[in-house]
């Protein structure tokens, strides 16, 4: 009975332990710090191409970590470059790409009907060993493809950090 009894309370400490480890999840985020360096870094490529440039950084749940503005950028490009890191982050994927995947006639046209998703180029998420740490929007340059080389110059500057 002794031994039945501690069979019992050994498989229900067990039990309760593998159901406290399935109550959590474990994630990578950026930090703060890399987010501005990624800001500041897609910026800078930016201004030495010439463009004037907004660039917004996210963490892997949309949420702004940093944000920079050259000083002659547009007023539009603190929303638009938001918007793009966003989008990134959220849908996984960069906007160039989800631009042509949401164009209209296709499969996931109605993305674009969604308040902030943002199917423009210039968006691109941030990973590191095959998971979501953020996203990275910039908006200003001549066009989406050079927005898109920006943030790519970004995210270039910390993979040092990420230990690429």
């Amino acid at each position: 009975m002794m031994k039945q009894t501690a069979m019992a309370a050994a498989l229900i400490v067990t039990g309760a332990t593998a159901q406290a480890q399935d109550a959590f999840v474990e994630f990578k985020a950026l930090k703060p710090e890399l987010a501005v360096k990624a800001a500041v870094a897609a910026m800078d490529h930016c201004h030495d191409e010439g463009y004037q440039v907004g660039v917004a950084v996210v963490d892997r749940f949309g949420t702004m970590q940093s944000f920079v503005r050259d000083r002659y950028a547009g007023a539009h490009v603190e929303e638009t470059a938001r918007r793009k890191a966003w989008t990134a982050a959220s849908f996984r994927t960069d906007t160039l790409a989800l631009g042509d995947l949401t164009a209209p006639g296709t499969l996931y046209s109605g993305i674009r009907d969604l308040d902030q998703p943002l199917a423009l180029g210039g968006g691109v998420p941030i990973e590191h060993a095959g998971a979501l740490v953020g996203g990275i929007g910039v908006s200003g340059a001549p066009s989406p493809d050079l927005d898109d080389l920006c943030a790519r110059a970004g995210i270039a500057a910390i993979e040092d950090d990420m230990g690429f």
